[in-house]
């Protein structure tokens, strides 16, 4: 169920989409709405997704899935509220974010928030940003760095929580894990030609690789990232928040 405006006779209208019972008594159904009236219903929706969300928050902070696979065990990490207006989709938070409970609060975080060109509290403003990685929990460590993201959050939780985020306008998809979800059969096989394709996703899209210090030859080997997608994507988020 959604609501969308319409301006009729020169009167801003609402129309409930997709109402089932509580709408026009079938699914699929509407009902409209003059700008009052709307503006209530618009409000009481409102309401009802943020205690959703929040019940869902409270389920997500409590999950213990995957705890005997995870060797700090299960803290999840994210920050979502339905007012946010741009998604930051990551991997899955480090040691250092384990042990705080706060997203991005190390180097690749400082250096996120610059490319950003973000304060720290308009980073952590939630109702601006929503901060939801491809795995709540830290992974543990491999042979050549952490561990890809358990499964679990992607296919337990990210199908229930993206509906309850209706204000999403911007995303910012960080490294090859959250690429190849959000974008589907438009990720590229590498990294790389992913980013490289930014144009592709349209002005609201932006798959960036991951801000880690680690990574700094990528960003020598690739300086159109700092002169050509930089510049937009601040454009982007400024005029989204």
């Amino acid at each position: 169920m959604r609501l969308s405006e319409d301006w009729r006779a020169g009167e801003r209208r609402w129309r409930v989409v997709g109402a089932g019972s509580a709408g026009a008594g079938r699914p699929g159904a509407s009902r409209t709405f003059d700008a009052r009236s709307g503006a209530r219903y618009a409000r009481a929706m409102r309401a009802a997704a943020d205690g959703l969300l929040s019940s869902l928050l409270t389920e997500i902070r409590a999950c213990r899935l995957c705890e005997p696979s995870l060797p700090l065990g299960a803290r999840p990490v994210l920050v979502a509220d339905p007012r946010a207006s741009i998604l930051l989709a990551g991997q899955a938070p480090g040691t250092k974010v384990h042990a705080s409970g706060v997203p991005w609060d190390d180097a690749s975080g400082r250096r996120l928030r610059e490319w950003l060109s973000v304060t720290p509290a308009e980073f952590y403003d939630a109702s601006r940003f929503a901060i939801v990685p491809m795995g709540f929990c830290y992974p543990g460590r491999g042979a050549s760095g952490d561990l890809p993201p358990r499964p679990e959050c992607r296919e337990t939780w990210h199908p229930r929580l993206f509906p309850l985020l209706p204000g999403l306008r911007v995303r910012l998809l960080i490294g090859h894990y959250a690429q190849s979800w959000h974008l589907g059969d438009q990720a590229r096989s590498t990294l790389t030609e992913t980013v490289a394709a930014w144009r592709d996703h349209g002005p609201d899209t932006f798959p960036l690789p991951h801000p880690s210090p680690r990574n700094q030859r990528w960003f020598i080997k690739n300086p159109w990232f700092s002169a050509e997608l930089i510049p937009e994507l601040r454009k982007a988020v400024r005029a989204a928040m």
